[in-house]
């Protein structure tokens, strides 16, 4: 596939992404009015945690929350899921199928933990037939690699989606090597945003979103204590937390990108660096995105 990226890349012109600016996103924030209720903020609803890989869509949960999503819905795959978030109990839990079927949600996030099994497949088929803003993370991701039908099913999607993979996901997405992707990151993002027929960001050093239209932008925020388990699900978490606010699916993924890795850089500048939770880069995010809208 090292030589089927760079086929492709050979019949696209030079392209050289855009460095996000604070500036820019923050241009895509406005203050809350006086007479506010959580309804003006929206519902994120996550599917995702099967045995053993609950915390990821409870991290997804609390990161959506803290970034000030109105209403938050988490449904669980795993049989032994816990009834409520002890850490934060304002999260509402259910099995992934009752959230599925009763929650009219603004935005809706999937594969958070979400594993590859059978009922797993039938959650993400079942998510894709519904007309609302959907982000797709981890296992969904992996899921979609192995099942052509499902990735049909994105092209006929009337709704936007957001694909969040890491280097190896986007390998297994374009059917290639790890290492093939990162030899070719900007063409290899760009073809993701077409096949997948939505806005992508890839994961790693220097992030790479491509938004709806095609365009390429280079995130510079972020260090490498952020190298630690679920800092993709918190990043999944904020972005939905900002389209359930109102902002466009290309708004929200700029924005969380930059946020998410100003956060970490915020929090390594208190020399904690080495041993970074993702929990504790909610927390930031959070103080940060309070200080930007002032």
């Amino acid at each position: 596939m090292h030589r089927a990226v760079h086929s492709q890349e050979n019949n696209m012109p030079a392209v050289h992404p855009t460095p996000i600016t604070q500036k820019q996103v923050l241009a895509y924030l406005k203050p809350r009015p006086k007479d506010s209720h959580k309804g003006m903020f929206g519902t994120v609803a996550i599917i995702g945690g099967d045995t053993g890989m609950v915390g990821a869509a409870l991290l997804a949960g609390r990161a959506a929350f803290k970034l000030g999503a109105g209403c938050v819905h988490i449904g669980l795959l795993a049989d032994n899921a816990p009834a409520v978030d002890t850490q934060m109990p304002e999260l509402m839990l259910d099995s992934a199928k009752a959230v599925l079927q009763t929650v009219k949600p603004d935005v809706l996030v999937i594969g958070c933990g979400l594993g590859k099994s059978l009922p797993a497949q039938k959650l993400l088929y079942d998510a894709l037939q519904l007309d609302v803003p959907t982000l797709l993370d981890a296992d969904a991701l992996n899921i979609i690699a192995l099942r052509p039908d499902l990735r049909s099913m994105l092209q006929t999607r009337k709704t936007p989606a957001v694909f969040t993979p890491h280097p190896g996901e986007a390998a297994r997405l374009l059917a290639c090597g790890t290492e093939d992707i990162q030899a070719a990151r900007p063409t290899s993002a760009l073809i993701l945003g077409k096949r997948l027929h939505g806005s992508v960001v890839l994961k790693g050093a220097d992030s790479l979103c491509v938004t709806s239209d095609g365009k390429l932008y280079l995130n510079q925020t972020g260090n490498p204590g952020m190298s630690s388990a679920g800092m993709g699900d918190v990043l999944s978490g904020m972005i939905a937390a900002f389209i359930a606010q109102g902002l466009s699916t290309d708004e929200a993924l700029l924005l969380g990108v930059h946020l998410h890795g100003a956060a970490g850089d915020a929090l390594a500048q208190q020399q904690a660096t080495i041993g970074m939770s993702a929990t504790e880069v909610i927390e930031w995010a959070r103080w940060l995105l309070n200080q930007w809208l002032r």
